[in-house]
């Protein structure tokens, strides 16, 4: 297996290629390899010292993935035989590593592109890393892919007080497991599914787990989810979500008793649509029911400068930890100068689906339609031999 880290290119001067994808997440790791397919010519740029940093620096030790490997393996290369249908993420980072070496992927790590403009006259991409240690290194190519991710950077809200709070405040990323917080009340901020986890974690570890659910969520077993994703390739979503409400309804049953209401759509809508992913049950929903989890609503202040936190209803409780799943932004605006035509502020795209990869004078991106890793593979795919193309 590669070792990738320390890898660090501290050259300078300009490098030219076809096509410039800056991350090597899974999505740059798959644009690369398509490409690779298809003889074109490319650079990836990596602010990181390791591919796949969110996975490999970045997750909590019991993450499994939550879809079948059927439908989270990368283009050209399926997950092997030997893994079990949902895969831990060690065996994830060996899927990952021997992917890149497969395809002879080696990106240009710890350069942190600053910088990324489309110049008319010569109709080419050029690009400005900041190298890790000091430094900068120039780019250029034709085509620039923006990979970077819909987990690229931290996000905690502003909540009134917090700075002042007494006790530990972490986000999910730094979050490994609940071993070192027994017998600690601890509050987890966010009800997607690493909150849920992290929060059955925790309670596993003897934790006393609170759990912040702000807005409406779908709870689905593991198994119903991924007999959803198969059932809509061959009848229409809209039965495919009376079907999981159905039978998602038998198998938790009336949820608002405890705090949690369900949307008004479906699930699969919910994903497709809005990428608002459903939350897959580990365990969280029986925690909950006993009351060993207790599901609070949405924060308000930190009062006093202590640990006490208020909440909207009014009711306050005092933690000795705030843990906030409250997932991430991303910053492509700060750097890419030109892609308005694609990307919004929040460096997700503009252009509806299927249509989202594709924007003007050689700029796409990967993996940002909020589609996972399966939607990440399709990009990769259709970039590439949309560049294929056109050279």
């Amino acid at each position: 297996m590669p070792n990738y880290t320390g890898m660090c290119s501290m050259t300078t001067g300009v490098e030219e290629t076809v096509v410039i994808i800056v991350g090597a997440g899974p999505s740059g790791l798959a644009t690369a390899a398509c490409l690779h397919q298809l003889s074109i010519p490319y650079i990836i740029l990596e602010r990181e010292d390791c591919i796949a940093s969110l996975f490999n620096k970045k997750t909590y030790n019991r993450l499994h993935l939550h879809l079948a490997k059927n439908f989270c393996h990368l283009p050209h290369l399926p997950f092997p035989a030997s893994f079990p249908t949902y895969a831990p993420i060690a065996q994830f980072l060996e899927y990952l590593d021997d992917y890149a070496s497969c395809f002879k992927i080696n990106p240009r790590f710890c350069n942190r592109v600053k910088f990324a403009k489309y110049e008319e006259d010569e109709e080419k991409w050029k690009a400005e890393a900041e190298v890790v240690g000091g430094g900068v290194k120039r780019y250029e190519g034709r085509f620039l892919v923006v990979a970077t991710g819909e987990t690229s950077d931290v996000f905690i809200p502003e909540v009134d007080g917090l700075s002042e709070f007494k006790g530990e405040v972490i986000h999910s990323t730094e979050y490994k497991s609940g071993e070192g917080y027994e017998n600690k009340k601890v509050l987890v901020v966010g009800s997607g599914n690493s909150g849920m986890e992290i929060a059955l974690d925790l309670s596993n570890y003897g934790a006393t787990t609170s759990i912040v659910v702000r807005s409406p969520v779908h709870i689905l077993s593991r198994w119903s989810f991924n007999l959803g994703l198969k059932l809509q390739k061959i009848i229409p979503m809209h039965l495919v979500d009376s079907f999981l409400v159905l039978v998602n309804n038998i198998i938790f049953g009336d949820l608002t008793r405890y705090g949690i209401q369900r949307p008004q759509g479906g699930p699969i809508a919910g994903k497709v649509r809005y990428g608002k992913y459903p939350i897959v049950d580990m365990g969280t929903t029986e925690k909950i029911k006993s009351s060993e989890i207790r599901v609070l609503p949405a924060l308000k202040s930190i009062n006093g400068g202590g640990y006490e936190v208020v909440f909207e209803n009014g009711r306050f409780y005092q933690f000795d930890v705030i843990l906030f799943a409250t997932g991430f932004k991303r910053s492509t605006h700060l750097w890419l100068q030109g892609g308005d035509c694609l990307l919004n502020n929040d460096g997700l795209p503009k252009p509806m689906y299927p249509n989202h990869w594709k924007g003007e004078n050689g700029l796409y991106c990967a993996g940002l339609a909020r589609r996972g890793l399966y939607g990440a593979g399709m990009d990769a795919q259709n970039i590439a031999q949309h560049i294929f193309k056109l050279i």
